[in-house]
């Protein structure tokens, strides 16, 4: 095992740590639109050394959207009333005797880099007209940035995970321009009882 991812792993609330199991992650691609052209923030991972969106873990009690809700506001400060959550406009919006969630982005796994370890993430789209109003958490990182489709565009696999690069751009040309804006509080955080 590569000594650095190592010691991430021992760091990160994996739950299942055996090879070949997976890990449910949930994650948030933020358009910002008051910074002119709409942008897609990232922030520099600590450990890993590259771009990525925000998320992390869904803890054996948590759904995705609970889970990406506390990261976001760690990570990068938002929480879920300054959002606005990016949905098709065609999509059930009732569902009798059960929790209906929103639709993600995109819906992917991926192995975990150097290890033979899965994440299956959840990634929601989120808009944001305003910055965030609370300060990133303590031991998060505090490297954000905005990018534009075009800038993406110029970014390297020495800086960006691809699919994180793919999924940024079709939040922008795609969701962000095609998909309903709903806010990001209409859905039901708490599972049933």
């Amino acid at each position: 095992m590569v000594p650095f991812l190592s010691a991430i792993i021992k760091a990160m609330p994996h739950i299942h740590t055996n090879p070949g199991e997976h890990d449910s992650t949930a994650s948030a691609f933020i358009v910002r639109t008051d910074l002119g052209e709409p942008a897609i923030m990232l922030h520099q991972h600590k450990k890993l050394g590259t771009l990525l969106q925000f998320g992390g873990h869904v803890e054996v009690t948590e759904n995705p959207l609970q889970a990406v809700t506390h990261e976001l506001l760690e990570e990068s400060g938002y929480d879920l009333g300054q959002l606005l959550l990016l949905q098709p406009k065609q999509r059930i919006m009732r569902l009798t005797g059960s929790t209906l969630h929103p639709i993600p982005a995109c819906y992917s796994t991926h192995k975990f880099p150097g290890l033979n370890h899965y994440h299956t993430d959840t990634s929601f789209a989120f808009v944001a007209h305003e910055p965030p109003k609370y300060e990133v958490g303590a031991g998060e990182s505090k490297d954000i940035r905005t990018y534009t489709a075009s800038q993406l565009n110029l970014l390297t696999e020495s800086e960006i995970i691809i699919s994180v690069k793919e999924i940024s751009l079709f939040v922008l040309e795609v969701c962000f321009v095609d998909w309903e804006q709903a806010p990001a509080t209409s859905w039901q955080l708490n599972n049933l009882k």
